[in-house]
């Protein structure tokens, strides 16, 4: 068996360990059921029109965990230069391009051809190009951004020198690069690139994910042109090498750079009033931490920052992003205690939060896994197609294909907001988004969503399935 695939199996073989072979009885109970109150749907009903179908594209690696999804198309994001072009990546090492007509998606860049480490190869269902970003100056002529865009991927650990956890890389590292277009007009890239950034990652699973700027952010601004970006806890069950709460990596984090700066010999430039700045052994990159596998967060147009962040066993949650928040991985999952965080009792399930508290920062939705195994991605809806959906938050699971969505208006960390399901619709009928375009799930024996959204320059949401490669597009019924 492939050394790399190790901990993925280990983790399996846990879980699957009887109780009393994990450890003794519990002194203090585990909460059976977190959220009994099942999640219904609510008074809003969607359309997922057809919009367009990416080229399949298949798995590098024939090791385990491949499986058969036509393509593992994971964001679409607009380019923000007003030409209604709207890129989509395949964690398989693609990024296609395509406009809001929904002509047919071409090659923007295959990373796979670049010779930048590329390598998926490890663990095909997370590893891949993970996420991309276009720099807020990337059609202005004369500006540092211009041209400016940014990836973030999995790479082969001999492929460079890590700025972290360079000698604990034994599975691959996660990459972030700039890349140079010589005309940011152009459909196909041409240019140069360079790495800014590089992290090890001992196990193939919870590594980098999305990667952003805050739209809201102007000329002048203090967080203008800084770069955010996720980083899960490096893998495992249980975050087995305690990164949730250290601060000394970047790991477990929401990540924020210059990336057009410097700073100690480093490619990228470290924001003055990012909140660790200056504190002897901690990771100035670090903007807030405690996250288990934060794989997407999006900014709403008056740049408050929405994290979707996955969990173990029991509970999925969406963050507010605070700086300098603690967010209690793996001390707490949700709004409860975790074995870890209480001590002597048996991990995966989740107990009452202990009398005295330690100041972390607690979603403002969450749901367990009655309703969903896997939160993926979430946008605060600001288009017009969907009037009784403004200003909602809208949010995914993978991997039962559910659609979920919560009033934004007050929201407030440890009080969870109300989460209602998105009915959509077909002739009149509900369709399971599961049952319409599923595959084979290889992490269990059932069938899996592949389920993400997109979002376009207008605000309008769209449905991304690995299953069939299909974008649909949400709109109200007729």
């Amino acid at each position: 068996m492939n050394s790399r695939l190790l901990p993925f199996y280990l983790i399996l073989l846990i879980s699957c360990l009887p109780t009393a072979a994990r450890a003794a009885d519990s002194p203090v109970d585990a909460i059976q059921d977190p959220l009994p109150k099942p999640i219904e749907f609510g008074e809003i009903n969607v359309t997922a029109a057809p919009f367009l179908r990416v080229p399949r594209s298949e798995d590098s690696s024939d090791v385990a965990m491949t499986n058969p999804a036509y393509a593992r198309i994971q964001y679409m994001y607009p380019i923000p230069d007003g030409s209604n072009r709207l890129v989509i990546n395949d964690l398989r090492g693609l990024l296609y391009i395509t406009d809001t007509s929904g002509r047919e998606p071409a090659v923007f860049l295959d990373i796979r051809e670049q010779r930048v480490g590329f390598d998926d190869s490890m663990f095909p269902n997370e590893t891949g190009l993970a996420g991309f970003a276009f720099h807020p100056q990337f059609a202005a002529a004369g500006t540092p951004g211009f041209g400016k865009f940014y990836t973030t991927f999995s790479a082969s650990s001999n492929s460079g020198t890590a700025n972290y956890l360079n000698h604990d890389a034994e599975n691959h590292e996660s990459v972030v690069r700039e890349w140079s277009a010589a005309d940011p007009s152009a459909n196909r890239f041409q240019g140069s690139s360079r790495e800014i950034f590089r992290i090890g990652q001992f196990a193939q699973n919870h590594n980098i994910g999305n990667i952003a700027f805050n739209p809201a952010a102007r000329p002048g601004d203090a967080d203008f042109g800084m770069l955010y970006f996720s980083l899960g806890d490096g893998g495992g069950a249980n975050d087995p090498n305690e990164n949730g709460q250290s601060l000394s990596e970047p790991m477990s984090s929401i990540v924020r750079i210059d990336p057009l700066g410097s700073s100690a010999g480093r490619a990228y430039g470290i924001p003055a009033d990012n909140p660790f700045v200056g504190q002897p052994g901690v990771a100035p990159e670090i903007w807030a931490y405690g996250l288990r596998h934060p794989q997407h967060f999006s900014f709403d147009q008056d740049g408050t920052l929405y994290i979707s962040d996955i969990g173990q066993a029991q509970i999925e949650e969406v963050n507010i992003g605070i700086r300098g928040a603690n967010y209690g991985w793996r001390l707490r999952e949700g709004t409860f205690a975790t074995a870890f965080g209480i001590g002597g009792v048996r991990p995966n399930p989740v107990y009452p939060l202990p009398v005295v508290d330690n100041g972390f920062t607690y979603p403002v939705a969450q749901f367990d896994h009655d309703e969903g195994y896997a939160i993926s991605s979430g946008f605060v809806y600001r288009g017009s197609l969907i009037p009784e959906l403004l200003g909602k938050y809208v949010f995914t699971d993978m991997v039962m294909g559910r659609i979920f969505y919560i009033d934004t208006v007050g929201l407030t960390p440890g009080k969870n907001a109300p989460i209602s399901e998105l009915r959509v619709t077909r002739s009149g009928e509900t369709i399971s988004l599961r049952e319409e375009f599923g595959f084979a799930d290889t992490y269990g024996r059932e069938v899996r969503a592949g389920l993400r959204l997109g979002i376009d320059g207008e605000g309008e949401l769209y449905l991304l399935s690995k299953g069939d490669g299909w974008i649909r597009q949400l709109g109200s019924l007729p």
